[in-house]
């Protein structure tokens, strides 16, 4: 073999078979080959890690909102991919909401790249919308690149990205499955949330958004793809009681996968302040006891991936300075700590390293079908994340890369450091030109 452009020895490397000591060769931005550690491996760079860091994945962040162009103030481009890079990240995919326009046809799409280009300090892909009167604009957006197609089945919280109403989602259903495209669900019923909460107490927002609406939409949407053959993807499972539903359908051989959120992972709803706006999400952060049937859903598969929902705000759409749950921006920003936000409550359930790479890495690239990201082996992009799983920090909101300093992380002490994130074979510096690219579905295969 010639000479390799890298070669990374490391006692600790997380590849699809659990943790080896191997030396990953790189070659022209890939994984050139994988062989034991210590292998004399001729390269013009050798990188040996230390003996408390472990060779990672990338994370890939298939659910992230970067709203640019148009809400550019919450976020942007580049804000949200040095985010991503700080927190070992290499690959996004960009929600087609809150940007303006949204990304539901093709002169949006290309606005949107225009956008993101020379802007990405890591890989980007996007996700096109589903709405009221777009129904042409589907294969169009599946031709030029989008990843799949997200739809609301009650007010997505922006005007301008208005949900489908059942005839609506089933046609939108038979469209994309005429393609073999991908329909990604905010699963809430709106016809299950009456009320209108107002004020700082967290138990009246909760019992606004009660688990009767994700569970009567999700069955909802099971019985569609049913009907369709659509495959369906359920965003943010914040309800426990749907992991059954889950079960069932793909029993009945429903093509059908769903993701949840570090936030539902790692807070309850007893633990909230009255006032503390920055857990307002939506669907709603759940009990204790919710929370860990969530854990044993994905111990038991039922969970395919976890990623970040990351949805932040202008500071002053948070309304701290009332703390009124009715009236604040429903989001959380998390893209820079979700990582070790998971592993820190993981590794107290008894989960390793493998389990969070095959979450936050394997799964969400399988899912939206970047063949060549998520996985240490050969062939596969040489996107890692240089992590050290048992230093630790606490949050700081203020020295987050994320453009507004507002999330529920500030002041939680996490577990696991990233130490560097690596795309395609050379190190990220985010204080350096980005050399992100921007992806297409299919670009890989």
């Amino acid at each position: 073999m010639s000479s390799l452009d890298r070669v990374i020895q490391a006692r600790r490397v997380v590849t699809p078979a659990g943790e080896q000591a191997l030396a990953v060769g790189i070659e022209g931005g890939r994984i050139a080959v994988v062989a034991p550690y210590g292998t004399d491996l001729a390269a013009v760079h050798l990188v040996e890690l230390n003996d408390d860091e472990v060779l990672m994945p990338g994370v890939v962040d298939t659910h992230v909102h970067v709203n640019d162009p148009g809400r550019t103030a919450w976020e942007g481009f580049t804000s949200a991919t040095r985010a991503a890079a700080a927190g070992g990240v290499t690959t996004i995919v960009d929600m087609p909401l809150n940007s303006i326009p949204p990304t539901c046809d093709v002169p949006a799409l290309e606005l949107k790249r225009k956008t993101a280009e020379r802007q990405a300090y890591v890989d980007v892909g996007f996700w096109g919308g589903a709405i009221p009167g777009n129904l042409a604009d589907l294969r169009p957006l599946h031709e030029a690149g989008v990843f799949g197609f997200k739809c609301f089945l009650l007010h997505s919280g922006v005007d301008e990205f208005p949900p489908l109403d059942p005839a609506e989602l089933e046609a939108a259903m038979r469209s994309i499955a005429s393609f073999d495209g991908l329909l990604i669900v905010h699963a809430e019923d709106a016809h299950h949330i009456t009320t209108a909460p107002t004020g700082p107490a967290y138990d009246g927002f909760l019992q606004s958004r009660p688990r009767a609406a994700e569970n009567a939409a999700v069955a909802g949407v099971i019985a569609l793809a049913r009907r369709t053959g659509c495959r369906v993807h359920i965003l943010h499972i914040s309800s426990a009681e749907v992991l059954p539903l889950l079960a069932e359908a793909r029993e009945d051989g429903v093509r059908i996968t769903a993701e949840t959120c570090p936030h539902y992972l790692t807070f309850s709803a007893e633990e909230i302040p009255a006032g503390a706006t920055p857990y307002k999400c939506c669907p709603p952060i759940r009990e204790a006891a919710n929370r860990e049937l969530l854990w044993q859903g994905l111990r038991d598969g039922l969970i395919d991936l976890v990623v970040s929902d990351h949805s932040p705000s202008t500071v002053d759409l948070k309304h701290l300075d009332t703390g009124d749950f009715g009236t604040a921006w429903g989001g959380i920003a998390s893209l820079q700590v979700a990582l070790p936000a998971v592993w820190t409550q993981a590794r107290r359930r008894g989960f390793g390293l493998t389990d969070i790479a095959r979450w936050m890495s394997q799964a969400p690239a399988a899912q939206a079908g970047l063949t060549r990201k998520g996985r240490i082996e050969p062939g596969s992009d040489a996107d890692f994340c240089v992590f050290a799983p048992d230093d630790a920090f606490v949050v700081n909101a203020t020295t987050l890369q994320h453009k507004n300093a507002v999330t529920p992380y500030a002041g939680w002490p996490l577990a696991g450091v990233v130490r560097r994130t690596w795309l395609r074979g050379v190190p990220i510096d985010i204080d350096a030109d980005p050399s992100g690219r921007l992806l297409n579905r299919g670009d890989q295969r």
